[in-house]
């Protein structure tokens, strides 16, 4: 019996095989992230901070242990579930589709962790930011957290096994139509599954472009975790700053 389900994030990101995949994602360098990205915008204590694309909540639930008020966002049923478990009176989750405003204002919005650029429709791209924007109080500041698609696509691995609680995910990696895809196939109790991951590989030119159409102003790129330059072949991320 096979489930094909490559239909893409609406369902990948609700399977437990999701998490299950990524459970070793490295919860330290996410933390220390935080931690500079924080420092850097100088926020308020107590600032409000709007996590889009939250997941399980592990950057939303950090945020809110440095004294922040934190709320998480996410497309997935199953993931908020899971995140309200640690909710309390400065720390909410909820389903909401981060192309649409939120209607709140914050001190930081935040889209971390490649949360971007799955959109089969191009102009949620730009709705997504211009979200932000009107999300954003007076001295508010946007990030998004993305892959440098440059660096990946020279680095791109194309095919590999990963073996995590039993299950094989076997995962092919290439480049077609201005996406890198990522097709994940494993067997778990004799049925067969395949999924696919699917991002934009947009560019640091591709996102001035579309912060030139939102109204929004680029303040400064960084390249990693500890904010050092971003360098088009060599960084691994690209952390833009906005408002």
């Amino acid at each position: 019996m096979t489930k094909d389900t490559t239909e893409w994030y609406a369902s990948w990101f609700d399977t437990p095989y999701y998490h299950i995949l990524y459970a070793d994602r490295d919860h330290a360098e996410a933390h220390q992230f935080m931690d500079n990205l924080t420092q850097y915008l100088n926020l308020p204590e107590q600032g409000k901070i709007l996590d889009l694309a939250c997941g399980k909540g592990r950057h939303s639930i950090y945020l809110n242990s440095l004294g922040y008020d934190v709320t998480g966002v996410d497309l997935s049923e199953n993931s908020i579930a899971y995140a309200k478990r640690y909710e309390n009176e400065t720390l909410h989750f909820e389903v909401h589709d981060m192309c649409e405003p939120y209607n709140e204002k914050f001190d930081a919005v935040f889209n971390l962790f490649t949360s971007f650029g799955y959109f089969e429709k191009s102009v949620d791209n730009l709705n997504t930011i211009k979200a932000i924007k009107e999300d954003l109080n007076e001295f508010g500041f946007g990030v998004i957290d993305f892959m440098n698609a440059d660096f990946v696509i020279e680095n791109l691995v194309p095919e590999d096994v990963k073996t995590i609680a039993g299950i094989d995910f076997h995962q092919k990696r290439y480049v077609e139509g201005g996406h890198i895809i990522k097709d994940i196939s494993f067997t778990d109790e004799g049925i067969d599954y395949n999924y696919q991951e699917r991002v934009k590989a947009k560019t640091l030119s591709d996102f001035e472009e579309l912060f030139e159409q939102a109204g929004v102003y680029l303040l400064d790129v960084f390249g990693d975790y500890k904010l050092r330059k971003f360098h088009k072949s060599t960084s691994e991320r690209l952390i833009m700053i906005f408002k």
